[in-house]
Formats: C-alpha cells, structure tokens, sequence
C-alpha cells in the first residue's frame, strides 16, 4: 500500500519543471529493408561506455504523448543509461492503424509483427556499434511497441533486458519461442484494451524457456495508467521499469 506521503512524493517528481527534463541530444534514421525511420537519442550525462535502452511507443505514436514517454527517458538517462526511441511505423502502418476497424488493424499488426523485429534489429546493431555503447542493450515496450519488444527479444540474443507494459507476445510467435532476456511485465487490472490474460501469459512463457521473470499487477488500473500526470502509480511504473533495467544492464 502506498502512503501518501510517497504519493504527494511521487506527483511531486510528475510535475517537475520543465528545466529538469530530458531533451533528444540526436536524430538519426535506421535502414531496415525499404524502409528507413527515425531514432531520437537521449543521453545519460556519463561519461564512457554507457548501457542503452530502444523504447518502442504504442499505435498512437510518441508525440499525443511525449511527455509520458520522456518521463522515462529522464529516469533511465539519470541512472546512467542512453534512451533511444525508435519511431517503427512507416506511412502505410500509420494509415492502417487508423483504421476504425478494431478486426482489421488486428488483422493488419499481425503481418507486420516479423517487420516490425527487424526494424529494431537494425536499431540494435546501430546502437550496439557505437564507440559509447557498453554493448549492454534491453528493449522497453508500450501496449502495441511491448509485442514488438517481445518477438525481438526473442529472436535476437543481443537483447539483454526486456521490460513491456500492458502487452504480450504476438500470438503466432508464442509457439516458437525458444529464448527470453530477464523480462518485467506491469499490466492494470482493469485494462480494456489489452487483456492482462495476454502480460500473464508472456510471463508464463519466458518461465517455460527459463526466463527470470516479474510480473507486476496495478489493481483498477486501466490501459495505459502511467501516463497519468498525477496518479502515484506513474512514477512506481517508472522507478520499477528503471530500476529494473540498471540491474540487468549493468556491465
């Protein structure tokens, strides 16, 4: 139970001024096929090699909600991790997933949940091969961008960390699933978009292959609760997902 006095702590950290925020130090594009999208760097005020993390948003995008997404950003690069956003829809995705079709854009994820992995495999060589990378590197996805985040982790043994919100693993991927990195799933009870069914169910299969998991329930929480402005909830989502990561990235 939290108290609340760590409640008004923790609105407090939410409405930080503007002053204190992270701001993308780079832009660059990462080739993957035909395609070729763009990376937003953030990074950590260390100096050396630094592990990083490539944050995959949901369908909606970065923007409707950068700061919700920057507040990560802010905590990985405070504990000295690089923050890469990697923007994985093209054109036609983004027409398609703004479809009023519920069936069809599921229809439509569902062929390119393969493409989607490479891209951020690309994303993982690109920053991998960077003179400041320690060569440490976890994949942190929201909503759609977390079953992005998990076929890549389990297909690529780069990835060393995995954490997804609200999310899961592609159905069509489950069954071939031989490997996962150290994985934290956080899911709200009440999610109507997502079914927590689907962060149990990824949590179950990376125990099956040997994972070392954690799985964490937010009661009457619904999707997407930690881009909340005020509830509490944001920043226990955040430090857990941060801490997470400069435990499991640590050279």
């Amino acid at each position: 139970m939290i108290s609340r006095r760590a409640a008004l702590a923790a609105i407090a950290a939410l409405l930080s001024p503007v002053a204190a925020r992270s701001a993308p130090g780079e832009q660059f594009d990462v080739t993957s096929g035909h395609d070729s999208l763009p990376v937003s760097r953030y990074a950590a005020a260390v100096d050396g090699k630094r592990p990083a993390v490539i944050v995959l948003h949901g369908s909606r995008g970065i923007e409707l909600r950068a700061r919700a997404y920057e507040r990560y950003a802010d905590a990985l690069t405070a504990r000295g991790i690089d923050a890469y956003f990697l923007r994985y829809m093209t054109p036609a995705d983004m027409a398609a997933l703004t479809s009023d079709a519920h069936e069809s854009r599921e229809a439509y994820e569902t062929t390119r949940f393969d493409g989607w992995a490479d891209t951020v495999g690309a994303t993982v060589t690109d920053v991998l091969d960077r003179p400041d990378s320690s060569g440490r590197i976890g994949l942190l996805g929201f909503s759609l961008g977390s079953y992005i985040a998990a076929e890549a982790a389990a297909r690529d043994s780069r990835i060393a960390a995995l954490a997804v919100l609200y999310g899961g693993m592609p159905h069509a991927m489950a069954t071939k699933v031989k490997h996962l990195p150290p994985l934290i799933a956080l899911h709200g009870e009440a999610d109507k978009n997502v079914p927590i069914a689907e962060g149990r169910q990824l949590v179950a299969l990376g125990k099956l292959v040997g994972t070392e998991t954690e799985f964490v329930p937010y009661p009457g929480k619904a999707h997407g609760f930690d881009f909340s402005d005020t509830d509490p909830m944001t920043q226990d989502a955040i430090d857990r997902v941060t801490r997470f990561f400069q435990a499991k990235l640590a050279v």
